[in-house]
């Protein structure tokens, strides 16, 4: 990790100055032929998301159901089997990864999962004793599936790193969005 990037990180972790952010993308060529491995991308998600940190793997990591861009409140089954995928990646590199939907104090709505929205991010993630909240949305298009992932201290909600892919939308992926 360069100097520059190293020191924009550790001003970020102290809360102290604006911080650009580290951002990551990823956008595969369409082809109607080809299906998405939808396990492969989530997972290529979540290690560009840890890329040039140097997280505590002792403190708990907080994974929010994925959720529509268009709407915020709104998920779907895609939502949900993606931000499994992105938890599963992360406590497969050893990081501690607190289960939301075993907690009885989150609200979770039936069919939607683990919503976390920003007002909300502080007082669970402070109940957790999380570090760091991951969150992410998801659009289409008629022939694709945009999404951004990104890594969120719960401490006035700054955005440590991001990742934004992208999928062709065939019918696995429009079946999940239903």
């Amino acid at each position: 990790m360069n100097r520059a990037r190293r020191q924009c990180l550790q001003w970020a972790l102290l809360g102290a100055a604006p911080v650009g952010l580290l951002a990551c993308s990823s956008t595969p060529p369409v082809d109607p032929d080809v299906r998405t491995d939808v396990i492969d991308a989530n997972y290529r998600a979540a290690d560009a998301l840890l890329e040039g940190l140097m997280l505590d793997r002792k403190l708990p990591l907080l994974v929010a159901t994925f959720v529509n861009l268009e709407v915020l409140t709104e998920s779907s089954r895609l939502g949900r089997l993606f931000s499994e995928l992105v938890g599963s990646r992360l406590a497969q590199r050893g990081y501690l990864v607190k289960e939301l939907k075993l907690r009885e104090s989150l609200f979770m709505k039936q069919s939607q999962g683990a919503l976390l929205l920003s007002r909300e991010v502080r007082e669970i993630s402070q109940n957790q004793e999380a570090q760091a909240v991951i969150v992410g949305t998801y659009t289409q298009s008629s022939k694709m599936l945009y999404l951004s992932v990104k890594l969120v201290l719960p401490e006035g909600n700054v955005v440590l790193s991001a990742h934004d892919y992208a999928m062709p939308l065939d019918t696995n992926l429009k079946g999940l969005l239903r």
